[in-house]
């Protein structure tokens, strides 16, 4: 155990060396540290770099009713800036980020569809996801206007 100060000092062959101050010993040459930090700091970083992606989609499952937009709002802003279009995959979810990819899975037919969110809302009490119309079409929604389902991510932005 090392108590007193270190200084550095040159050695009998004039370098410089490290030496405890109280114990006269000499410590490991500076210099042999200033070389191998960037050895150990490259080794430190390509160990990260290799290292697998374990990072997972969070498991998220949320079941609720859905509804589709009424084609009034064909052509209009969504909250992303796109404009609504009755023709794509797109839906509206109150707190999934934009672009994220969802499947929704009627309870009653199983029959699931694949939209990505863009829009926020539903602001209808009950209600879990508001759908574009084809989404609901495919779902088999489009009659009842609404319908029990199950939403889970299957890709986040």
């Amino acid at each position: 155990m090392r108590s007193g100060k270190c200084t550095t000092l040159p050695n009998a062959e004039g370098r410089c060396e490290a030496v405890d101050t109280q114990t006269k010993e000499a410590r490991m040459p500076c210099r042999f540290v200033v070389h191998l930090l960037p050895w150990l700091v490259a080794a430190l970083l390509c160990a990260c770099a290799s290292a697998p992606d374990t990072r997972s989609i969070p498991s998220f499952r949320q079941v609720g009713y859905a509804s589709y937009y009424a084609d009034r709002f064909h052509g209009r802003h969504t909250a992303n800036g796109e404009r609504y279009h009755v023709r794509k995959f797109t839906a509206a979810h109150r707190h999934l980020p934009f672009g994220t990819v969802v499947k929704v899975r009627a309870l009653k037919s199983g029959a699931a569809v694949t939209v990505r969110i863009n829009d926020r809302g539903p602001f209808v009490k009950g209600r879990i996801i508001d759908l574009s119309r084809v989404a609901a079409k495919e779902l088999g929604i489009l009659k009842a206007g609404v319908a029990k389902v199950e939403v889970t991510i299957l890709k986040e932005p």
